[in-house]
């Protein structure tokens, strides 16, 4: 039984990542940088790199984990609107919230049916086992 997975939920997914790494990019070379003229806290696109080709492809797994590290940003976003006294950099932060949160949220639905395929099978398998 192959689990019924929905393609709309990970391009939603893809599109938040894509847009997460763009605003990272922007955020600390161009719009609002710690120091002017941007700074070495743009290298933190560079996890979020490592799980896009398989997000791009839909894959299960990078989708698990890649929800996981996604957490992060969120983490940072919320830090950082709470605390930067940049107008612009608090602006920033909520978008990363916003693309991190839907992120999470598109994996997470994405995966559901698939682990409770996974769930179901492992069942099966005991229950013939036995």
């Amino acid at each position: 039984m192959k689990p019924q997975l929905n393609p709309i939920l990970y391009r939603v997914a893809a599109v938040a990542l894509v847009g997460l790494i763009i605003l990272c990019l922007v955020w600390e070379l161009f719009v609002a940088p710690v120091r002017p003229g941007g700074s070495y806290l743009v290298l933190k696109v560079i996890p979020l790199l490592f799980p896009l080709r398989g997000v791009l492809k839909g894959n299960i797994y990078t989708l698990q984990w890649s929800s996981m590290l996604v957490l992060l940003y969120f983490m940072e976003g919320v830090t950082r609107a709470w605390s930067d006294p940049n107008p612009m950099s608090v602006m920033m932060a909520g978008i990363e919230i916003i693309l991190s949160f839907v992120f999470y949220l598109c994996a997470l639905f994405y995966l559901w049916p698939a682990k409770k395929a996974a769930k179901q099978r492992k069942k099966v398998t005991h229950q013939q086992d036995a």
